[in-house]
């Protein structure tokens, strides 16, 4: 028999293709990353081997998250199509990477997973496992036509399951389909596929509503150092978190409670169709603030529109699942060049969905408060404006002069 690992989550989907490839003659092997999700992973085990899997990873991959995939893209201030944080795009790569990795531990010739032949997340995962091992097979089910076609709703799932003695969820689903890690939760699917449907109030697990959210601020202070946050303060108790881990958690913690990070948006997926997505990524939105602000303190005006467009291409990269290419190490490599001098410390405000930049420090700041006061001169003169501007306005002048002979011709 040849042996396939899957990447398991523990839910009806991948609990019916790990019975349905022990169907095909496959030993399996099944693998859950703990990304920082709410999941008895204890459950799962005993679940996955109730079923008949050979084996079981669970692997922790929690603190590489975030320091290998979560704080390049803060330093970048990544955004896909000026909204989405990359949450889920990120967490796929550090996903595939591990399961690439238990592959070769068990010699396994395959691997598998879930992810459905419309969304982007099969992209991201094959082409992480084909970057890091060029020789892998990937079984996809959800793009087999004797799997779909011998599934092409819920209802056969559940009956498949019943008849195999999978257990199905006691609980009734949520008319919606969500995927959780650490940096964010997304909901999707269902009654969202209407864009004019506004979200349920029940919807969002990680955020508070920011009309029920305390109505005292939470104020934080975030130290930067090369691009990344290495440590947070609570002014109001003094509460502290330095290591990656859990200031990421506390951040959350926080963000959550005061009802921030949610958007509601229809996006542009690489496979070329477009979907509508509602995501919570608290901490993640708090960073993205924190560091835009520290970044324009201490960065030179001309490097930050070179390293804005790298972002921009980075953050493309990433959502497209290209984590692993050339391009997108490249990119990785430039972005945090341009970092070296981004260090600091950014006050802020967190209060009813909103992140408030209260101040700013830092010793590599290119800020002089002398050089811009209105109430002192400093080392500027300012009868060199006036050569500055003819200078500048003398393409308008030439413009705009043959624009008014063009005109009196017509």
């Amino acid at each position: 028999k040849s042996t396939v690992v899957l990447a398991y989550s523990g839910g009806l989907d991948t609990s019916c293709i790990l019975v349905w490839l022990k169907e095909q003659g496959y030993d399996v092997v099944t693998y859950l990353a703990n990304i920082g999700q709410k999941e008895d992973f204890e459950a799962a085990r005993k679940k996955a081997l109730a079923l008949g899997a050979k084996k079981v990873y669970i692997e922790d991959i929690s603190k590489e998250f975030v320091e290998e995939f979560i704080w390049p893209a803060v330093q970048a201030n990544a955004l896909y199509e000026d909204r989405y944080l990359l949450g889920t795009a990120l967490a796929r790569p550090c996903i595939a990477r591990k399961l690439v990795e238990i592959a070769r531990r068990e010699s396994a010739q395959y691997v598998a997973h879930g992810a459905t032949g419309k969304g982007n997340d099969q992209v991201r995962f094959e082409l992480t496992c084909y970057a890091l091992c060029p020789k892998i097979k990937v079984i996809a089910p959800w793009r087999l036509p004797e799997f779909y076609q011998r599934f092409p709703g819920r209802r056969e799932l559940m009956d498949y399951a019943k008849k195999h003695g999978i257990p199905v969820p006691v609980t009734p689903q949520t008319p919606w389909s969500m995927d959780e890690n650490l940096m964010h939760i997304s909901y999707e699917a269902g009654i969202l596929e209407n864009p004019k449907n506004q979200a349920p109030p029940g919807l969002y697990t990680k955020t508070r509503d920011p009309a029920t959210s305390p109505d005292t601020p939470d104020v934080l202070e975030i130290e930067f150092e090369r691009g990344v946050p290495v440590k947070v303060t609570n002014a109001g108790d003094g509460a502290t978190r330095c290591s990656a881990l859990e200031l990421f958690v506390y951040l959350n913690d926080i963000a959550g409670k005061h009802g921030v990070g949610r958007i509601d948006i229809v996006e542009n997926r690489f496979v070329g169709m477009k979907s509508r997505g509602i995501y919570e990524t608290p901490a993640g939105t708090i960073l993205y603030h924190a560091h835009l602000d520290i970044e324009a303190f201490t960065m030179d005006r001309e490097v930050r529109k070179i390293k804005q467009g790298l972002a921009l291409k980075f953050s493309e990269l990433v959502y497209n699942g290209f984590w692993h290419s050339p391009e997108c190490e490249f990119l990785r490599q430039c972005i945090g060049r341009s970092q070296e001098a981004v260090v600091g410390t950014v006050r802020l405000s967190v209060f009813k969905g909103q992140v408030y930049i209260l101040g700013r420090e830092s010793p590599r700041s290119l800020y002089n408060e002398e050089l811009v006061s209105m109430n002192v001169q400093g080392d500027y003169e300012p009868a060199d404006a006036t050569g500055f501007i003819n200078i500048n306005s003398l393409r308008l002048k030439e413009y705009h002069r043959l624009q008014s002979k063009v005109t009196v011709k017509q």
